[in-house]
């Protein structure tokens, strides 16, 4: 298993190209960067820094949608990222999120989803592309510069059938199912089902994102994680049910719970119990993070994202090293 490192370009341009190069020599594999429309700065403008500041590690989206910017100038962004990066973009893209409500939007459907990543591979192997897409059209299009036939897409997935579908036509997974094995389990089960669909001979690489804090003051861990267990009860109440919240809790988060990013949803994080909170984040010290290492590397994933929350930045890079501390105690990282 290897490790990456998930931000959102909240941060001072100085202060993040601090944290890039932290990150680095962190030895994580790939950074990635959300892109959040108006909750956080311009992602492709971040990935540009984070480009000329590092030179090995991956640069991914994590992850954009088609539906506030057009599928082929999606394409572009990050081929440009991919050509300024010397090959080390990764397009990481799916339906979208709470944020799409500021702009009177909503997430992408499926079909869009899919016909979107049709297009840009087929825009970055210098085709002339014409098609009525579901929710897009193109006529003619083709890019004037040449870009990598080969930049891998990654899709953002929780419910089964982004799941199946990231199964048949991904690159790789940013799998959002919390940390508990039950719940990597049911979503593994569904990208497998998307394979099979496909007739393809393995899995797309599969990256966990784990949101929240290693710190050895549990409380402080326990408290940097709540808000995103909060975020599950609200967008993928599947995984509520296989970590045993009830459903009269999960409503009642529903009911609390407000504004477009988790970090937002203190009040209805509150509502939480520790045991579901430690289940669904990254919420505790260096033994717990090395048991979900432990657990994740078992169940056959590629590798783990942490996505630092809590605190200052300076707390949140302190997470990524001790993360990089758990890696190299479990063997790996060299």
């Amino acid at each position: 298993m290897y490790g990456g490192v998930a931000l959102q370009p909240v941060y001072e341009p100085d202060q993040f190209v601090t944290m890039v190069r932290h990150v680095e020599r962190a030895g994580m594999r790939n950074l990635w960067l959300t892109d959040s429309s108006l909750h956080s700065r311009y992602a492709y403008s971040y990935l540009t820094l984070a480009a000329v500041h590092t030179e090995r590690i991956g640069l991914g989206t994590a992850v954009t949608n088609p539906v506030t910017r057009h599928p082929a100038l999606g394409a572009v962004g990050i081929s440009t990222i991919d050509e300024i990066s010397r090959g080390r973009a990764i397009y990481g893209i799916g339906a979208g999120d709470r944020p799409l409500d500021a702009l009177g939007l909503r997430p992408a459907k499926l079909a869009l989803l899919e016909d979107s990543i049709e297009a840009a591979r087929r825009l970055w192997r210098g085709e002339h592309v014409t098609m009525r897409a579901r929710g897009f059209e193109l006529n003619d299009a083709h890019l004037r510069f040449t870009s990598r036939p080969g930049i891998p897409v990654y899709i953002s997935a929780s419910g089964p059938k982004t799941l199946e579908l990231a199964g048949r036509v991904a690159d790789g997974v940013v799998l959002l199912a919390g940390l508990h094995p039950d719940g990597i389990e049911f979503a593994l089960s569904h990208i497998d089902r998307g394979v099979a669909m496909a007739g393809r001979e393995k899995r797309p690489e599969i990256t966990v994102f784990a949101y929240g804090a290693i710190d050895e003051d549990e409380d402080v861990a326990l408290a940097a994680g709540r808000t995103i267990a909060a975020w599950f009860p609200m967008t993928a109440p599947m995984y509520c049910e296989l970590a045993g919240l009830s459903p009269e809790l999960v409503a009642r988060v529903r009911e609390q719970y407000s504004g477009g990013e988790f970090q937002e949803a203190a009040k209805a994080a509150e509502l939480l119990p520790e045991d579901f909170v430690r289940r669904m984040s990254l919420s505790g010290n260096k033994d717990a993070a090395r048991e979900h290492i432990r657990t994740l590397t078992k169940l056959g994933v590629d590798s783990m994202t942490v996505f630092p929350l809590g605190g200052d930045a300076t707390s949140r890079m302190a997470t990524v090293s001790a993360f990089a501390d758990c890696l190299r105690e479990e063997g790996h990282l060299g």
